[in-house]
């Protein structure tokens, strides 16, 4: 059983409101997900923007504008252009300007990056069955569904 949240923050009075309680919750959850994740990240030279940015060019299966990719993110990143170049340095992406408009690149995954994403499946999927495995199917889609809620007309 989890340990409940008062007790993890070591709060010796309770939350001020029920909205309070939940969204630090959310804010906590979040907290220890992502420090799990930037470390099976970082083993692999990369941080979470730029296995999003992987991940969105796999799935799309041909170049994109860097424009279409900062839309699909996860996570809002100011400065696209940067986390593009540093994937190129590292081969793992093609970034080539457009013949149309020279202000516009596209990008592209290469077979290094396609090799990565590859090496990094299986162990991702052990990331995310680590973390929320213990939950039933139905608590997952519950919880899912209250968190798209609570995301409601929220933007990035």
């Amino acid at each position: 059983m989890a340990e409940k949240l008062e007790k993890a923050l070591k709060k010796r009075n309770g939350f001020e409101t029920q909205q309070q309680e939940a969204v630090i919750s959310i804010l906590f959850t979040n907290e220890l997900f992502q420090h799990r994740f930037g470390q099976f990240f970082r083993k692999h030279g990369l941080n979470q923007a730029q296995y999003n940015l992987l991940r969105i060019l796999k799935g799309e299966g041909k170049p994109m504008r860097s424009l279409e990719i900062a839309q699909r993110m996860i996570t809002v990143v100011p400065a696209i252009t940067s986390s593009i170049k540093s994937l190129q340095k590292k081969g793992y992406v093609l970034r080539e300007r457009s013949d149309d408009d020279r202000r516009v690149f596209y990008v592209s995954l290469t077979a290094a990056g396609k090799k990565l994403l590859a090496k990094m499946a299986a162990p991702n999927l052990d990331m995310h069955n680590e973390l929320v495995g213990h939950m039933s199917n139905k608590q997952l889609v519950a919880l899912t569904n209250l968190l798209e809620i609570a995301r409601g007309d929220l933007k990035k």
